[in-house]
């Protein structure tokens, strides 16, 4: 399993790195992302302190990495943050995107779609057309998310990028312990989005991509 969207009690999660990372190695997982919630007055705070939960990776067999997820940003303020975030050294870069559950700014996916700094639009919503031909050419990973109500437009974020042949990923957004999944639980949520087995395998390959890029 590989999970790149994650919290720790450094946002709204529950437990100190430490766990939540022995946790993960308990479900299988072989990578994992902390992406704890960030805005301008936190990001710096969140990525110096993930950046040290790194060095349980090798005694853990795990790949470890450190990033954030914007939050409620305004949207015309994602791409500097997101330039700020990579260059202080975030490994990757999450954004929250328009999930109905939650009254994020009209025009988050679009600039987070648009920039360059950002990895993955996380639970994107009623994603349209013109941004998933855009998620495409920018090569943004689009989530397919095990979270409780941010799943409830899984079935349309599959569909449109399949259609399109955006990239999917399928993460959890682990906010406590009995959110982590493991691969088998991954597939029902894929397939369960009406994604076939071929592609949701390819969905895994697409984070494989990401971590592969992240280690470099």
């Amino acid at each position: 399993m590989i999970d790149l969207h994650t919290h720790t009690l450094f946002s709204d999660g529950e437990l100190v790195p430490a766990e939540h990372i022995r946790r993960a190695v308990t479900y299988g997982y072989r990578a994992i992302a902390m992406t704890d919630h960030a805005d301008f007055t936190n990001f710096e705070f969140i990525i110096s302190s993930l950046q040290k939960a790194k060095t349980m990776g090798e005694e853990f067999k795990i790949d470890i990495f450190a990033g954030i997820e914007i939050t409620h940003v305004p949207p015309a303020q994602i791409n500097q943050l997101a330039k700020k975030a990579k260059e202080f050294g975030a490994d990757i870069v999450v954004v929250h995107g328009e999930t109905p559950v939650e009254p994020v700014a009209s025009g988050t996916n679009r600039a987070a779609i648009e920039s360059e700094y950002v990895d993955i639009l996380a639970h994107p919503g009623f994603l349209t057309i013109e941004e998933t031909e855009l998620a495409k050419a920018t090569n943004t990973y689009l989530e397919i998310t095990a979270r409780g109500g941010h799943n409830r437009t899984n079935g349309h974020v599959a569909k449109i990028a399949t259609e399109i042949g955006a990239k999917l990923v399928c993460n959890t957004d682990t906010h406590r312990p009995g959110d982590m999944i493991t691969k088998e639980t991954a597939y029902d949520v894929l397939m369960g989005a009406g994604l076939s087995k071929k592609q949701s395998d390819m969905a895994f390959k697409n984070s494989e991509e990401i971590v592969q890029e992240m280690k470099k």
